[in-house]
């Protein structure tokens, strides 16, 4: 089946499930991602829902056409088609900061420096009740949002 997407022209396969023949879907050279490796292939047969050829259920997601796919060795998240610009912007702006703090890191400069956890510290042993990413929040350190 992999072969087939390829040759088909897919980007990639994403698997809510586990998939076998690992060594054969490398050889491909098609993306597949799923929930692990199971040597012995599936146990079940579940009935074909009546839009899978329209759409995919991916554990509690369904993903269409209107939908974009993003998948790497972390994970796969799928993003409404519309908002890929939005995401893609925001990402690239988390690996931006990311990169710019391992690089102050590989210079010296700490993490725990970086993210003035001296002060996080000295504000919980004064009673204020903070989350550490109300403190970076506060101190424009928070890269998730």
């Amino acid at each position: 089946m992999t072969l087939e997407a390829s040759r088909a022209g897919l980007s990639g396969i994403v698997i809510w499930g586990l998939h076998r023949d690992t060594a054969e879907l490398r050889s491909i050279r098609l993306p597949v991602f799923s929930l692990g490796a199971l040597p012995a292939g599936p146990q079940r047969l579940d009935k074909q829902d009546a839009l899978a050829l329209s759409s995919a259920t991916c554990g509690q997601h369904v993903v269409t056409a209107e939908d974009f796919v993003l998948a790497d060795n972390d994970g796969v998240i799928f993003v409404p088609l519309d908002r890929a610009g939005d995401v893609a912007e925001l990402a690239a702006n988390i690996r931006d900061t990311e990169r710019h703090q391992a690089a102050r890191m590989q210079l010296g400069t700490t993490c725990r420096s970086q993210s003035r956890f001296d002060e996080y510290l000295a504000a919980r042993r004064s009673g204020v009740d903070i989350t550490f990413r109300q403190h970076l929040r506060s101190i424009g350190g928070a890269i998730e949002e």
